[in-house]
């Protein structure tokens, strides 16, 4: 009996939360105000290298990728002056919950329900609880981790986990991957191959009419990479060589559907 209360009620909540990120994904691409985005940063190694990262940060820290999201609206005509707004968060009491097991998607689908009520739990208490879009960031000493778990951006619950690089050499590519995630929240897809990272063409090219094709100057956003061929990619460096592409545009509402 106790089981099927405790049931009842975690639906209940998610009911309410789903109300609230229904009305939230509608104003998050009307693009008539800014969105207010906060980042909630968390040690995700505990080390003192990273915790003495994290203690430095400041809002200001994320005026590129605001920067990159109003050049890029501009590019489609979008008149709003700044569609983000970043603001930092007080540290993290606790990490999310652990990434599921991707092979199966009961663990996917179990995980999503639990990672959005633990967001919704988590924000209400938070400075910046009224924020449109969470990113919870996690990050590592790339000395000890070299290697980063897959981020996720979610456009239900209007939330993500950032796994990123807690040192200044790697601020451009840490900005790059929230960047990706944030326009998961809003509705953007991959477009990569998801066993080989290569962009997939041409939603995935930032110039897919470019003569000669390659090698490619820019990464588009959700593709991920800088294409330079068919079968090899590179990483960019920062938010200067990325691109918001035509498809990725169209599906956060930069370009009117026809």
């Amino acid at each position: 009996m106790f089981k099927t209360a405790r049931i009842a009620a975690l639906l209940l909540l998610l009911i309410l939360a789903g109300g609230k990120t229904w009305f939230s994904q509608k104003h998050s691409t009307s693009w008539s105000v800014p969105l207010y985005v906060a980042i909630h940063p968390a040690s995700g190694d505990n080390s003192t290298k990273t915790n003495r990262y994290i203690e430095r940060l400041r809002s200001s820290d994320f005026e590129a990728i605001e920067a990159f999201m109003a050049t890029q609206a501009r590019t489609y005509g979008v008149s709003i002056n700044q569609p983000v707004s970043f603001y930092l968060a007080e540290p993290l009491a606790e990490h999310p919950p652990a990434q599921p097991d991707r092979s199966s998607l009961l663990s996917i689908m179990l995980w999503s329900l639990k990672f959005r009520l633990w967001s919704w739990q988590t924000r209400k208490n938070s400075t910046q609880a009224g924020a449109d879009i969470h990113l919870y960031v996690l990050y590592y000493d790339p000395d000890s981790t070299p290697v980063l778990q897959h981020s996720i951006g979610m456009q239900k619950g209007m939330a993500g986990i950032v796994n990123a690089y807690g040192d200044r050499r790697y601020t451009g590519k840490n900005h790059i991957v929230m960047t990706h995630e944030l326009l998961h929240t809003l509705g953007a897809s991959d477009k990569y191959d998801v066993d080989t990272g290569i962009p997939e063409f041409p939603e995935g090219y930032a110039e897919p009419e470019k003569q000669p094709l390659y090698p490619q100057r820019y990464a588009e956003v959700m593709g991920g990479h800088i294409p330079i061929d068919a079968n090899t990619k590179k990483m960019p460096e920062n938010l200067r060589q990325v691109i918001v592409g035509w498809h990725t545009a169209r599906e956060i509402n930069w370009v009117p559907d026809l």
